[in-house]
């Protein structure tokens, strides 16, 4: 039986996805930090015996860190991560988590990279392991702030979040190039705009815009999947690729830079070591 391991896994694209292996006759561990969205989840399963929620605040390094020994504990192998886990915060005030770490960089960046480096050893047996990392690629916007990564003179929300992204960018090239001999697939995913609940979160001035936009332009989560899954269940052979929807992206360009996503992957080990949560 295959496993999956989706984080955001309760919720708008990370459900569909969980609903749609939970279909295939695969085992589903869904990751979230809500209990209530997790209790949906299971109820809306309705398969006990292969539907599996997990709670975790993944802004929390240790938590990622718990999350990969919990997994370790009750998987023999994983056979699909899908990292879908999301919070936008484009407006307000900078915020950081207990350990210090930009809001987004920790969620939308961090977590990514723990778990993708951390869940190796679990992916690397399975028959045809995928990590699916669900971001921007192909949308030219957003940088590395290399001598501030965690926005703490000039911050703006807008500004965190896409640089989360173009580092999840990064992240997949730097995975390659670290682990050539790897079975594992990496994707960088850009699913388009979705019909999720991702304006609720916005402030109440640009909510109902961003709703109404969402009601004409958006696809649908079950829509959504498909090419996802496509991608998930037939993976190219490159160590390595990226798309926007059903088209693969060039890996050329700043985006995708090898020399950029080693200097980030050593910037990122740097800041865990100096954070070096003790035991919990």
């Amino acid at each position: 039986m295959r496993t999956v391991v989706i984080t955001g896994g309760t919720d708008g694209l990370g459900k569909g996805l969980a609903l749609h292996y939970l279909r295939e006759g695969a085992r589903v561990i869904a990751v979230g930090s809500t209990p209530a969205k997790g209790e949906a989840f299971l109820a809306e399963a309705a398969d006990s015996n292969r539907a599996t929620f997990l709670r975790a605040d993944l802004t929390s390094v240790r938590a990622a860190m718990d999350l990969i020994a919990t997994l370790e504990d009750i998987c023999p192998t994983v056979d699909k991560l899908i990292l879908c886990a999301q919070r936008y915060r484009l407006f307000g005030p900078r915020t950081t988590t207990h350990e210090g770490f930009e809001h987004s960089f920790a969620l939308a960046y961090l977590s990514r990279h723990i778990l993708s480096h951390g869940l190796r050893k679990l992916l690397e047996p399975a028959p045809w392991p995928v990590v699916m990392n669900v971001g921007t690629p192909g949308v030219p916007l957003g940088r590395i702030h290399w001598d501030d990564p965690q926005l703490a003179r000039r911050y703006s929300g807008t500004k965190a979040t896409l640089q989360s992204f173009r580092a999840n960018d990064l992240l997949g090239v730097a995975f390659a190039a670290l682990y050539p001999d790897t079975p594992i697939r990496y994707i960088g995913y850009n699913p388009g705009v979705v019909s999720t609940g991702m304006p609720a979160h916005l402030p109440r001035p640009i909510r109902p815009v961003a709703k109404a936009s969402f009601a004409v332009f958006a696809t649908s989560v079950t829509k959504a999947v498909v090419p996802m899954t496509d991608l998930l269940d037939d993976p190219p052979g490159d160590p390595f690729t990226a798309y926007r929807a059903k088209r693969r992206l060039a890996l050329s360009g700043p985006a995708f830079d090898q020399d950029a996503a080693l200097r980030l992957h050593h910037l990122t080990r740097d800041l865990l070591d100096a954070a070096a949560p003790g035991p919990s």
